[in-house]
């Protein structure tokens, strides 16, 4: 048998599972289904409090059927009232092996005169594999007293198993077939008929009786529903039939099965209340959002301007402009709109309200991009290759000028004035030629850098800006969300 405690430690649970999914999903839960499920909770745990650690099992039948001599018999006790002139059970009987079940016996409304433990230290171990076992001699379904068909129709549904007595006279008779058997159709798991009193029929035609028994089910929609034959007078089959309550107590209870399926129903009503999964981790990457703000304030405009000053094609670099709330106002829709596709309506509604409204965003980038450093300054090293150059330029002029001078000056011929002037001078210029060209690459450079820093700068202040005011508020709701679609799970788990 499965361990009761076991299968109340796991319903419990579930069930706290379901509580604590509640919890999280707050108002993003639609407070119908939160009512519906908490509802659940409180039926199943009212349920455990009762214990699911018994098996229910009621033996129904008309009246002279013989189901409380049968009870008896398989209880081993006179308990049962059986009736003398005309045979009828007025109210539930139970027996209970292995006790404990108080709270489920005054559930089940059984009277406390009419309760019965059957293991006793006299029995041994003889009566171990019924142990658990709540049998219920329930009155008789045809009675004319209206409480006692009453009391059939409410606790018929409560027991884990229902075992139909029949008689060898009336087994066809109209009110058990159209007024029971034919609405347990896809029940035929938890039925047994029992042809009882088979010792009144002669034997070779028990088997032609109890085939008949099986075609009136199949008439009635029940397939599969297996007939048996006992008799409570001579004992016939009764051994058989604790060997089946045996099979019966030694798998889970209907009550916990009950509980589970209804923890079940309840889990599903909630994971109808969030998406399948959250957005994949790229759509909360923030940089088109950075980008977007980035244009909406003129910052690449801005960059350009500063590698113009810097190369010296410029002298005045243009102030950001404030982000347009427009601008603003898109980002954030399309932002909304990517991390919340695979989103229900509640939960979208709560990322919408998480995030940071449109002037707050724009007042952020507008103090954000104030904060990043302009620098117009030319390069250092172009400055000190353009004054290199410039002088090496002087000098390759006064190299060749007092050349020049010294050999006009003592009768030397030109042959002379190229041999001592001129290749001094000529060096002297491609290096001033050199030194002009490297200053143009490194103020070049230069300009590239700044202009970059600035982008850089900017657009990972924007980014700040769209984490704190987009990002981390998403990614908070979606981790509420992931939660509740993972208690979900984990609780509609059997």
């Amino acid at each position: 048998m499965t361990d009761p405690r076991s299968d109340t430690a796991a319903l419990t649970k579930r069930l706290t599972r379901l509580d604590e999914a509640l919890a999280v999903g707050g108002d993003r839960v639609d407070p119908a289904v939160a009512t519906r499920v908490r509802g659940i909770g409180d039926q199943v745990r009212t349920r455990l409090a009762l214990g699911v650690d018994h098996t229910v099992v009621a033996l129904l039948g008309g009246t002279g059927s013989g189901k409380s001599s049968l009870f008896n018999e398989i209880c081993g006790l006179e308990f049962a009232e059986v009736g003398v002139k005309r045979p009828t059970t007025s109210q539930p009987t139970a027996c209970v092996w292995g006790g404990g079940g108080e709270k489920l016996l005054d559930w089940l409304e059984v009277a406390e005169d009419r309760r019965i433990e059957r293991e006793s230290a006299l029995d041994g171990d003889t009566e171990a594999p019924l142990r658990g076992l709540v049998l219920l001699d329930l009155p008789d379904h045809d009675s004319i007293e209206d409480a006692h068909r009453e009391a059939v129709d409410r606790l018929l549904p409560m027991a884990d198993l229902l075992i139909w007595v029949v008689d060898p006279q009336k087994y066809a008779d109209d009110s058990l077939h159209s007024g029971y058997l034919r609405g347990l159709v896809g029940h035929e798991g938890a039925m047994l008929v029992v042809l009882n009193q088979v010792d009144t029929v002669p034997p070779e035609q028990r088997e032609a009786l109890a085939t008949d028994v099986g075609r009136l089910l199949a008439a009635d929609g029940l397939t599969g529903v297996e007939v048996r034959t006992t008799s409570a007078r001579t004992g016939e089959g009764v051994a058989e039939m604790r060997d089946t309550l045996a099979e019966v107590v030694g798998r889970q209870s209907l009550a916990a099965r009950r509980a589970s399926a209804e923890i079940t129903d309840a889990a599903r009503l909630v994971q109808g209340e969030v998406g399948d999964a959250e957005p994949p981790a790229d759509a909360l990457d923030v940089t088109p959002v950075a980008v977007t703000l980035a244009h909406a304030a003129g910052l690449p405009a801005l960059a350009d301007a500063v590698a113009a000053v810097v190369r010296g094609s410029a002298t005045t670099v243009p102030e950001l402009v404030s982000v347009q709330e427009g601008a603003v106002a898109l980002a954030r829709s399309q932002w909304t709109d990517a991390v919340t596709a695979r989103l229900p309506r509640r939960w979208v509604e709560a990322v919408r309200g998480a995030l940071a409204p449109t002037d707050e965003i724009r007042s952020a980038a507008d103090e954000a991009l104030s904060r990043v450093a302009v620098v117009t300054r030319r390069s250092r090293l172009a400055v000190t290759l353009l004054v290199l150059a410039v002088v090496l330029g002087v000098g390759a002029v006064a190299a060749a000028g007092a050349g020049a001078w010294r050999t006009w000056g003592s009768g030397t011929g030109p042959e002379d004035l190229l041999r001592l002037g001129w290749p001094l001078a000529a060096g002297l210029a491609v290096l001033a030629v050199l030194c002009a060209w490297l200053a143009v690459r490194a103020r070049r450079a230069a300009a590239t850098r700044r202009a970059e820093r600035v982008r850089r700068d900017g657009r990972e202040a924007l980014e700040g800006v769209a984490r704190r005011c987009l990002a981390e508020p998403t990614t908070a709701v979606l981790a509420e969300h992931r939660r509740v679609r993972e208690l979900a799970a984990g609780a509609r788990e059997a």
